[in-house]
């Protein structure tokens, strides 16, 4: 009989910003230059989603509630760790996503406390690359990209 592993999926959040032209934001994280993704974090014990979703966006881009109006919410999305690595006890995260609908005077900041992002982009979604994540990650932003944009990312 063979062994089976059961995953402990980590709860988290990710915020996909949506300006009223129809450009999305993403961030260019501090640790590895040159991987684009969106807002997320996850979910602290006791916290809602939409809870733990405004304050990851406060923690990450420095934008109170009131920058944003939240909107759709996709998910749960799994992914695993690479090399069954284990982060906070958990071999992967599951993931909601919410989108998120910019006010107009909406100024996204980098340099917040804990800045986790070293740049930020405004970009179309037909734009953002699969080769922008590791690999753990690109079935997930397929999937992202289908249900809330109804658009195939090229692999």
């Amino acid at each position: 009989m063979a062994d089976t592993v059961t995953i402990k999926y980590r709860p988290n959040v990710a915020g996909i910003l949506l300006r009223e032209d129809g450009r999305i934001l993403i961030a260019e994280r501090r640790d590895f230059a040159g991987s684009w993704q969106f807002p997320q974090g996850g979910v602290d014990r006791g916290e809602t989603l939409r809870e733990a979703l405004c304050r990851e966006i406060w923690e990450e881009l420095g934008l109170e509630p009131d920058a944003y109006s939240v909107g759709v919410m996709h998910g749960p999305y799994r992914y695993e760790f690479i090399r069954k690595r284990k982060n906070w006890g958990f071999g992967g995260q599951e993931q909601h996503y919410f989108l998120l609908h910019a006010a107009s005077d909406c100024s996204p900041n980098v340099e917040v406390a804990h800045p986790e992002f070293r740049s930020l982009n405004w970009i179309w979604p037909a734009d953002f690359q699969l080769d922008w994540l590791p690999n753990m990650k690109k079935p997930v932003y397929r999937q992202v990209f289908r249900d809330f944009f109804q658009i195939d990312l090229a692999s």
